[in-house]
């Protein structure tokens, strides 16, 4: 009789375990956004899903939500939209109504921000910073444009300037410069801005909350680290208030003669330390470039004795002053290490600081594509990456497009990352024109993954392409079995 009791309450849970698993199915299929991808539908990793909520964009860039709920996208070179969305729950959400032009101007590229109180837009151009008053009721700005940052640099080389405004320090906006070419020799020399993040004081005593004047880029601001080739991406580490950075590496790269550069040099994420005031030793010091770089695929660099990855070591032929000794002793390595050429190009952390979004743009200078994926990276939500500085599996890839070899010219590219009010995390797709939403299948919000317990499965891939299915949930049918046999083994035996 126990015995009986026993099979029915096994097939009672298993029952209910499938009804529960099809039922999210079926809800998936049936909220699933009406708007189908450009290219083939991206591969996801187990227990998530992602669609296409807006396409039509013109490039679409850097991006943040407004207090209304609209989505804030920079379209390179054309300036900045609103889109709308519906209020449905998990990934039923999608565009409503047509996109609104905010601000028409051509020279804004893919930096954006909002202050804490919405009320001023900031978006930046390959010279300056600049802000206007906007209004989220009507998604219009109030004013004409305002220069706070000035002197950013111009149209030569990467021309995108990042912007980060700190939630832990109010009124600190952060601004990440690149190099104006592959290797410029100009960033040996910090004081011409070339390569470097700052922050800037924004608040004053006046109407507007604002300096008085602009800032000149290159001699104002506090310096956050230079020898920084092209950190697109910027993230505050919600818990600590650390700065966290992704960094595009170089090209074409030569060591003794030889061109390595399809594994190497690494792409990095770096840490900058605080803008409240806590002590950080490496704030404001050389990270390297253009004469040190991060070891990825170690055995393919030539006298590399002794390198692990993330080791600095030096390019071309070592001399006198450009040599391992120098690179390893007198540059700030890396915090992490990525492949080579996947081209970082944001940084989003969840709300507790359990994990980190990067978004992949992809390569162009390799021969074999790779990057074009959105992955995450599990922090300890004290402050730190989980993964060892020498790791080459510290990221999980959660979005990525079925087949590379397709790339660049039929994938997606993601580019700007940004968190709705429900904890869903969207990306833009700059070749596209498309923007997507990454949701739970389980209901949770995106926000609560952290990348170790909840937040990926069993197919995802680490950063070497391997299965990291240990650090992570078995699957429905695994929980579902293990919750029966435990229903059992509790019933006594006779």
């Amino acid at each position: 009789m126990i015995f009986t009791k026993s099979l029915l309450v096994l097939q009672y849970i298993l029952c209910e375990g499938l009804v529960r698993a099809q039922s999210s199915t079926v809800s998936a299929t049936a909220c699933a956004s009406t708007i189908s991808p450009k290219n083939a539908a991206p591969s996801v990793a187990a227990g998530w899903q992602a669609n296409v909520v807006a396409n039509n964009l013109q490039s679409p860039r850097g991006m943040r939500f407004d207090g209304e709920g609209g989505l804030l996208i920079v379209q390179q070179e054309k300036g900045i939209v609103r889109v709308r969305f519906n209020s449905e729950a998990g990934d039923c959400v999608k565009q409503e109504g047509a996109t609104e032009v905010v601000i028409d101007n051509p020279a804004l590229n893919h930096g954006i921000e909002l202050s804490d109180h919405g009320k001023t837009l900031y978006a930046s151009s390959p010279d300056g910073v600049f802000a206007w008053d906007y209004d989220a009721s009507t998604g219009r700005n109030t004013s004409g444009p305002r220069t706070i940052v000035g002197q950013t640099g111009g149209d030569n080389g990467h021309v995108t300037r990042t912007l980060l405004l700190s939630k832990k320090t109010p009124g600190m906006l952060l601004v990440s410069r690149g190099s104006q070419s592959n290797l410029d020799v100009a960033a040996l020399d910090r004081s011409t801005g070339v390569s470097t993040i700052k922050g800037f004081n924004l608040t004053s005593s006046n109407s507007t909350n604002e300096p008085a004047s602009s800032y000149n880029f290159a001699q104002d601001g506090l310096l956050l680290g230079w020898g920084l080739r092209n950190s697109v991406g910027v993230g505050e580490e919600p818990v600590t208030g650390g700065i966290y950075s992704v960094e595009n590496s170089v090209d074409n790269f030569m060591r003794d003669g030889q061109n390595i550069h399809q594994n190497n040099p690494g792409e990095e994420m770096n840490f900058h330390g605080y803008l409240n005031g806590t002590q950080f030793a490496d704030q404001g010091r050389n990270y390297g470039y253009p004469t040190c770089f991060a070891a990825w695929n170690v055995n393919e660099i030539p006298d590399n004795n002794g390198f692990q990855v993330g080791t600095q070591f030096a390019i071309g032929d070592q001399n006198a002053t450009v040599n391992d000794t120098y690179c390893k002793e007198g540059t700030v390595a890396p915090r992490l290490t990525f492949a080579a050429h996947m081209a970082p190009l944001d940084i989003k952390f969840n709300p507790n600081g359990t994990a980190a979004w990067v978004s992949f743009h992809g390569s162009w200078n390799r021969d074999q594509p790779i990057g074009y994926k959105l992955s995450v990276i599990a922090f300890d939500g004290a402050g730190s990456p989980i993964a060892p500085s020498t790791s080459n599996t510290s990221y999980i890839d959660i979005v990525s497009n079925p087949d590379l070899s397709k790339c660049p010219d039929a994938c997606f590219r993601p580019v700007g990352l940004a968190w709705d009010s429900q904890g869903r995390l969207y990306f833009s797709s700059d070749a596209t024109g498309e923007i997507y939403v990454v949701t739970r299948q389980d209901g949770q919000s995106t926000s609560s993954a952290n990348a170790t317990t909840n937040g990926a499965n069993s197919g995802a891939k680490g950063g070497n392409g391997k299965s990291v299915a240990a650090q992570v949930d078995v699957g429905v049918s695994a929980k579902v079995f293990a919750a029966a046999w435990a229903g059992i083994m509790a019933l006594p035996l006779l």
